[in-house]
């Protein structure tokens, strides 16, 4: 830790260092139990490992540029930019997969019978594909011309001259206030989460009322169906939930600085506001452990065989894998 240092910001940096490698090894597991587990090779899986690989990014590379900006290194303007839109980049392609996720869970409980052939796993990558491209374009938008330079240079009298001039390196330097909250916030932030919010609301009124319904002799009971839709919805829509907890506070505080600009924040709430953002990427790994029964079998194959060293009876189930397969032909649509 470097010498000199506040209390405070030794604690964030510290705080910080934990929630990158919580982030990284909780993801990565993520995406090495949906290799090693044919079940969770299903298509709204292809966007949990989106998410997962945004939060890996978060924890090896934003968290700790993060850092180093927090003790106030002095960079090129446009290096600095750089480093600011990656993690815009990143929290977008995290509200796309979101997003993606809860269209899939949707059509799942609105066309069980024709899921299968319209949700594709083609179809699914090239959604995966165009989220992190659309994410690309919204994130980087400040490299084109919508960000601080101009008025650093008016602030500074004409003592930054050249095209990139080099300057103390923080957000709120380089990232325009109108850019965050009237483009990012109100365009491409609040808008999708109220959508997830209308989505999930739909979904769980459609699986009760699949759940109310009286079944017949001649139909076959969709409670088991839709109750493994709804636990699995109720996991999705938690972590929606938390990303929304995470990230509010944040965005709150950048409406404040560009609609009351002479109001003093205190620096202790841009710690936890950031440190709220950082730790949302290390937190769905321990939903899915918590919630989803098949990540919770997954991660442990991992921990006794990797960790442990022993040959688990997990991950040599192929017998179990057969029979979930002989599941899957006689009940096509069944849930995760």
């Amino acid at each position: 830790m470097p010498a000199g240092l506040p209390p405070s910001q030794s604690l964030y940096i510290g705080m910080e260092a934990v929630i990158a490698l919580s982030s990284v090894i909780g993801n990565i597991m993520v995406v090495w139990a949906v290799r090693i587990n044919r079940s969770l090779r299903d298509t709204t899986f292809y966007f949990i490992v989106s998410l997962a690989l945004a939060d890996i990014a978060v924890g090896a590379l934003v968290i700790p540029l993060a850092i180093t900006i927090s003790i106030g290194l002095k960079t090129h303007f446009y290096s600095c930019l750089l480093v600011a839109c990656t993690v815009l980049v990143l929290t977008q392609s995290s509200i796309l997969a979101l997003l993606a996720i809860a269209i899939d869970r949707y059509l799942r409980v609105k066309i069980p019978m024709s899921y299968k052939r319209v949700v594709t796993r083609r179809r699914a990558g090239i959604a995966v594909v165009v989220s992190w491209l659309v994410a690309i374009v919204v994130g980087l938008t400040p490299m084109l011309g919508w960000n601080n330079l101009e008025r650093l240079r008016d602030d500074s009298n004409g003592t930054l001259l050249g095209a990139n001039p080099v300057v103390v390196c923080q957000f709120e330097n380089v990232i325009s206030m109108e850019y965050m909250v009237y483009f990012n916030f109100f365009g491409w932030v609040l808008p999708p989460l109220v959508l997830m919010l209308a989505i999930y609301a739909e979904i769980f009124y459609m699986i009760h009322k699949q759940l109310n319904k009286k079944v017949t002799a001649s139909h076959t009971d969709p409670r088991r169906y839709y109750g493994k839709e709804l636990k699995l919805a109720k996991s999705l829509a938690l972590v929606l939930f938390l990303f929304a907890v995470s990230w509010l506070p944040l965005h709150i505080l950048n409406c404040i600085t560009l609609f009351c600009p002479e109001g003093h924040k205190p620096m202790y709430l841009i710690y936890i506001a950031i440190l709220l953002t950082h730790g949302n990427s290390a937190v769905n790994p321990i939903v899915y452990a918590f919630r989803i029964k098949k990540f919770r079998s997954a991660f442990l194959s991992i921990w006794e065989r990797y960790v442990c060293c022993r040959e688990t009876g997990r991950l040599r189930g192929r017998p179990i894998q057969r029979m979930e397969s002989h599941e899957r032909r006689l009940q096509p649509n069944n849930g995760i």
